[in-house]
C-alpha cells in the first residue's frame, strides 16, 4: 500500500510526457523526434516538394496563346484503327466521337477573322473522288484557315491540281505525300509564304510504328488571326 502514492505519480509523468509527445507530433514542434509520423498526417498537397500540376489551356496547350491568336490541336489518325482529331479554341471540331472523320483527307474550314467553323468534311483518297476535295478547296475565300489532318491513307487518288492548290495554302510537303504517310497541317487561302504549322511522317517498313503505318502526329500552336484587310 506504501507504493501507491509513488505509482500514481509515475502513471502521471508517463501520460504528461505521452501526451506531449503526441502534441508534439501533431503539432510539428521542435520537440518531436518522429518526423516521420508527421508525415502521416500530412496531405501531398500540404508538402512543399509537391510539384504542382502543370495547368492546360485551350485544346490542352501548355501555355496561353496571344490575344488575336487561336489556339489549336490537329492529330492524325493512328494507322486505320484511331480517328484524327481537329481541336480549334478548345472546340472539338472534327473526331471519332463526333462521327465526322473518315479514311483519307479531313479537313476543317474556319474563318481566318472569327474563328468560327465554316464546313467540316472527310475525303476518301482511297476508293472516293478525288473531284470532290477539288470542288471543296477551290473556290475558298481570302483569309480562310483550312486545318488538315490525314487517317490511313491521304494520297492515293491524289493530283497535280489537288498539289497545287494545297502548296497555295503553304504546305510545302505536299508534293511528297504519298501512300498511307501521315499528315497534318494548318495552312490559310492567301498565304504569301509557307505555312510553319504542317508535320509530315513517310510510310516506311523500316520506321513505321505500327505495321504498315507510321505513327500518328500530334501538332499545336497558336495560329493568328486574319484581319479584313488581309
Amino acid at each position: 500500500m506504501r507504493l501507491a502514492g509513488p505509482l500514481r505519480i509515475v502513471a502521471l509523468v508517463v501520460i504528461v510526457g505521452l501526451t506531449w509527445i503526441i502534441v508534439s507530433v501533431l503539432r510539428g514542434g521542435p520537440g518531436s523526434g518522429f518526423p516521420h509520423i508527421q508525415q502521416l498526417f500530412t496531405s501531398p498537397e500540404d508538402s512543399v516538394t509537391a510539384e504542382p500540376r502543370a495547368r492546360k489551356y485551350k485544346c490542352g496547350l501548355p501555355q496561353p496563346c496571344p490575344e488575336e491568336h487561336l489556339a489549336f490541336r490537329v492529330v492524325s489518325g493512328a494507322a486505320n484503327v484511331i480517328g484524327p482529331k481537329i481541336c480549334l479554341e478548345d472546340k472539338m471540331l472534327m473526331s471519332s466521337v463526333k462521327d465526322n472523320v473518315g479514311r483519307g483527307l479531313n479537313i476543317a474550314l474556319v474563318n481566318g477573322v472569327s474563328g468560327e467553323l465554316i464546313e467540316a468534311r472527310a475525303f476518301d483518297m482511297w476508293a472516293g473522288d478525288v473531284n470532290d476535295l477539288l470542288k471543296f478547296i477551290r473556290p475558298l475565300h481570302e483569309g480562310t484557315l483550312v486545318f488538315v489532318a490525314s487517317y490511313d491513307d491521304p494520297a492515293t487518288k491524289m493530283n497535280e491540281e489537288t498539289r497545287k492548290l494545297f502548296s497555295d495554302l503553304g504546305s510545302k510537303n505536299i508534293k511528297d505525300l504519298a501512300f498511307r504517310d501521315s499528315w497534318v497541317f494548318v495552312g490559310a487561302k492567301g498565304v504569301q509564304n509557307k505555312s510553319p504549322f504542317e508535320q509530315h511522317m513517310k510510310n516506311s517498313k523500316h520506321t513505321n510504328k505500327y505495321e504498315g503505318w507510321p505513327e500518328a502526329l500530334d501538332m499545336e500552336g497558336c495560329v493568328p488571326k486574319r484581319t479584313m484587310a488581309s
